[in-house]
């Protein structure tokens, strides 16, 4: 990732046979709290919920991603504790603040109290004093670790990037702090506000110098403005790959079978399972500088690793998502339906 924090080297990214640099990352959001929208998750996390056993989890799966030489970490201040369980991990490892690349999120607040039955998991507010006051939180937990700030999940409902104060903070953490600032997308309008940001400027620099964005292989839309994110030297990370655990073997709705039944032909040409090559074909985008693992166990984690050996052999060979491209989703019709998932 560019600009973080000064000179620190690039980190922790796997060279593949065609010579295109890939970066798989860890993203938090199924580590830190109880209940979360993936398929499955209550038994990946074989419903233990005390807060020191998540802990102890959250902690083995970074260790296995460290081993597998993940460097981008990508937590959330709505990610329940994922924050502390990353700054717990880190003072408990040694990790300097050079080793590896943090990034977290501002703009949602917790509110499920560790229950996986509550009502609202998080509330959602753009507004200068929750940068503020997230802000102080995130920097208490993480420190000097913390190099990626980003708006969590813009959309144009949300106002923020018309928010001039909102703005004129951010560009300050940019310029004051070091910070690279960043913003993340989610919704039917992802292609637009990733568009939108890349125009926002700060005394002749633009202030976003990182997008992360949903794209899968239901979920393509941003595609195009991602590319030209990549193009205008603005790293893409790309998360959801796995679509909250629907392109993997445990999507069972009926309405999905045929779909499912030839990717798991398209994965067994490869030699591969459904999730690794979902997985692989995001990372097979060249624009894609980082996508994230959603893993909440040590063993998806490592099977996870294995994508970016997959992902080469897809971005040479297009056959295999030649054969499964006319089941894209429709934004709306893609957006309509994670509303809908289940926490837990």
């Amino acid at each position: 990732m560019p600009r973080v924090r000064g000179e620190r080297p690039r980190r922790a990214r796997r060279e593949q046979t065609g010579g295109r640099p890939l970066s798989l990352g860890l993203g938090l959001a199924a580590l830190g709290r109880p209940g979360y929208v993936n398929l499955g998750h209550a038994d990946d996390l074989e419903r233990r919920y005390d807060e020191h056993v998540m802990e102890r989890r959250c902690h083995d799966v970074l260790d296995a991603a460290w081993a597998g030489g993940i460097r981008h970490l990508d937590a959330a201040r709505s990610y329940g504790r994922a924050e502390a369980f990353l700054a717990s991990w880190l003072s408990s490892r040694a990790h300097a603040p050079s080793d590896l690349t943090v990034a977290s999120k501002w703009g949602y607040t917790y509110t499920a109290g560790w229950s996986v039955t509550a009502e609202r998991h998080e509330v959602k507010d753009h507004s200068l004093a929750t940068l503020t006051r997230q802000l102080a939180e995130s920097r208490a937990l993480l420190g000097d670790h913390l190099d990626i700030y980003q708006v969590h999940s813009a959309t144009p409902e949300s106002g923020v990037l018309d928010d001039d104060r909102v703005l004129d903070a951010l560009a300050a953490l940019r310029d004051d702090e070091a910070l690279t600032v960043g913003i993340t997308t989610s919704g039917p309008d992802q292609a637009s506000v990733v568009r939108r940001a890349l125009e926002i400027e700060r005394d002749g620099r633009r202030l976003f110098a990182s997008v992360q964005t949903t794209w899968n292989l239901l979920e393509r839309s941003a595609g195009p403005a991602l590319a030209e994110a990549h193009d205008a030297g603005v790293p893409v990370v790309v998360k959801e790959a796995l679509a909250n655990g629907r392109l993997t073997t445990r999507n069972d709705d009926p309405a999905f079978a045929a779909a499912l039944a030839r990717l798991v032909a398209v994965a067994g040409e490869h030699g591969t399972d459904v999730s690794t090559i979902a997985l692989a074909t995001a990372m097979s985008r060249p624009w894609a500088d980082v996508v994230l693992s959603g893993a909440a166990t040590v063993e998806h984690l490592r099977a996870n690793l294995d994508a970016a050996t997959v992902a080469d052999a897809i971005g040479g060979n297009r056959d295999a998502e030649d054969v499964i491209a006319d089941w894209a989703e429709a934004p709306d019709a893609y957006w309509s339906t994670r509303r809908a998932l289940r926490w837990n």
